[in-house]
């Protein structure tokens, strides 16, 4: 018998585990970090929302025969009564659509601002009592807009978009998408986070009986395991079914949900939000309610690597990632190891250099000329080269373009610190969904999350996203009547070679495009199906201008998941970035992801650090 000498069969073994081993653009780090949840796989569709109750909604009507629209509206109307700590009937909804014949729609699911609404009325009010001490109570600073009560309100939007994408790519009738939400109306059982976020806002409900009523229906905060219910919102929503089955729909389905439109927008629900804004002191007015409108539009787009993703327009950040694309395209992400100091380092530069124009230059591009040049490929280019490989970037650097100079925040008077992790996001939710024909829905849903005024008898609570406005006299995004303000708001739509591909939203607020860039980078560029790349250690920069509160600033503040390990931290410290570590469990964003394979599989993950549920069929 012949036999190899030792240092042969050493060789061999070697080789064999090259062969085997996966490639270094799919390897995570060495420092191992398991998945606490498997990855959810169907073929007919699936569903990653905020909570289970939403997420069962959305399934419900797949079952029911609907497509990905129909279940991604009723998801999101289901979440708008459940969810209410973080998203209300009264809030926002930024969405994206994919179509089966593959047409991308964005939809501009964000309130205008009322016309009594401009910078010189905020610039010399005074807060009131009630806001000084709910700030304070905060621990945080408010800003000339205050960030409760009414006179953050904006019209709401989020119903008219989920009408839009409804009446215009859906199947179904209003009333079948909603039917879970109004279930979740006449009683659910309260969670604990539900009941924590109440308990959190009972000084705020004492001062709004409207609230109160509510959210603590017996004079007391609602346990876990009670059964929570919203009557009026529940007879609001009825109401709204009934418009739309009313004889001047006649029997039409596009014709009933404009009338729910028509009902909600110009009828007895506009006058009662008008009728109890302006007893109360605010500045929404049914006029305002009843001059809004939206149609589908074109979104944003960056192609990156053979796959093209899609964003909302300037009213929103998502330009941030199409612009932080373009320029990591000019560096080869994928020989760098996933999460390793050179790769942290390059995100967090090119992010840095994004945030600062979209402080500088976003907002809604009815009232500015849309800065399209910061999305093209020369400009990129010249915004990749300002990175130095070796030194964080301590400054905020807008670029400068042919359209206007930057108007950077940090060159104005205001807060420059203070900007508090756990409360700048705010609150918000995510809603996405793929079905077997390639249809996708992607939103982010928010407003109106606790604590929140709710408008009389309507049950609908309005949004405090005014405050994301500026005053600065000349910014872009400075108040106005009309006007929507330019939101965190981000969700994310993506095709390979223009076939169906992959949906993911989060809440987050400012965090939210540095999030769904890197879950997006692990997928693409390091091979990572859609749980594990929710569930992937993360870092979030916060050198930017806070779109909350009094709009403060942490320049160069960096802070890394407590997985990341600690060479690496030491590294990017000494680098320049200014390092925190926090806990998994609060990174900052809880996002879900669905992806469409070659293969007809559909791949749902939804990340189990923020609660979020996902399923397939």
């Amino acid at each position: 018998m012949r036999r190899w000498p030792l240092g042969s069969f050493l060789i061999l073994i070697v080789l064999a585990l090259l062969v085997i081993a996966p490639a270094p653009s799919q390897r995570r780090n060495e420092e191992s970090w398991r998945p606490l949840r498997p990855v959810v796989r169907g073929t007919r569709g699936a569903v990653a929302a905020g909570s289970s109750q939403a997420t069962e909604a959305g399934m419900r009507i797949y079952h029911q025969g609907g497509n990905a629209v129909d279940a991604g509206v009723a998801t999101m109307f289901a979440a708008a009564v459940f969810e209410f700590s973080h998203f209300g009937w009264g809030g926002e909804a930024p969405i994206l659509i994919r179509t089966k014949d593959g047409k991308v729609y964005s939809i501009a699911g964000v309130g205008t601002a009322p016309k009594l609404a401009n910078a010189t009325f905020f610039r010399n009010r005074k807060p009131t009592p009630d806001e000084v001490e709910a700030a304070r109570a905060d621990g945080e600073r408010e800003g000339p807009i205050p960030s409760t009560g009414l006179m953050p309100a904006l019209v709401p939007g989020m119903v008219d978009s989920g009408l839009t994408a409804l009446q215009k790519f859906g199947t179904k009738s209003f009333a079948e998408v909603v039917q879970p939400a109004i279930e979740l109306a006449d009683g659910v059982p309260l969670d604990d986070m539900r009941s924590g976020s109440i308990s959190r806002s009972v000084r705020f409900f004492q001062r709004w009986p409207s609230s109160q009523r509510v959210f603590m229906p017996e004079g007391k905060v609602p346990r876990p395991g009670d059964i929570f219910r919203q009557p009026d919102l529940a007879r609001t929503l009825r109401a709204m079914v009934a418009a739309e089955k009313s004889p001047k729909a006649k029997g039409d389905r596009a014709a009933g949900i404009q009338a729910v439109r028509d009902y909600f927008y110009r009828g007895e629900i506009a006058r009662k939000i008008g009728a109890f804004s302006e007893q109360n002191g605010g500045l929404l007015r049914y006029e305002d309610m009843a001059a809004f409108r939206l149609e589908p539009e074109e979104p944003l787009k960056a192609t990156y690597k053979g796959y093209e993703v899609y964003k909302n327009g300037f009213w929103t950040q998502g330009a941030v990632m199409v612009e932080a694309l373009n320029v990591l395209d000019h560096f080869d992400l994928a020989s760098m190891r996933y999460n390793s100091a050179d790769y942290l380092h390059t995100l967090t530069e090119a992010l840095k250099l994004a945030y600062a124009d979209r402080d500088s230059y976003y907002a809604d591009p009815k009232f500015v000329p849309a800065p399209a040049e910061l999305l093209t490929v020369a400009y990129a280019t010249r915004r990749a080269r300002e990175i130095d490989p070796a030194a964080a970037s301590t400054e905020f650097r807008p670029g400068h373009i042919e359209l206007r100079a930057p108007m950077h925040p940090a060159n104005y008077p205001g807060p420059k610190t203070g900007l508090s992790d756990a409360l700048a996001a705010r609150d918000t939710t995510c809603v996405n969904t793929i079905d077997r024909d390639g249809v996708i829905f992607s939103a982010t849903p928010s407003g109106a999350w606790l604590p929140s005024v709710i408008a009389g008898d309507t049950g609908i609570p309005l949004t405090e996203r005014g405050q994301s406005f500026l005053v600065i006299e000349g910014h872009p995004n400075k108040i106005e009547p009309g006007k929507r303000p330019r939101v965190t708001l981000s969700p994310t739509l993506v095709t390979h070679n223009g076939k169906p591909y992959l949906a993911m939203s989060t809440p987050g607020g400012d965090n939210q495009d540095q999030s769904l860039l890197q879950i997006l980078l692990a997928i693409i560029e390091f091979g990572m199906n859609p749980q594990l790349a929710v569930e992937a250690p993360r870092f979030q920069t916060r050198h930017l201008v806070s779109s909350f509160d009094a709009h403060a600033m942490y320049p160069n503040s960096l802070l890394l998941d407590e997985r990341i390990p600690e060479r690496v931290y030491a590294e990017l410290a000494r680098r320049g970035h200014q390092v925190e570590r926090r806990s998994a469990w609060q990174n900052g964003a809880a996002p879900t992801a669905v992806r469409f394979r070659e293969t007809g599989a559909i791949e749902a993950g939804a990340d189990p650090f923020g609660m979020r549920y996902a399923d397939a069929w």
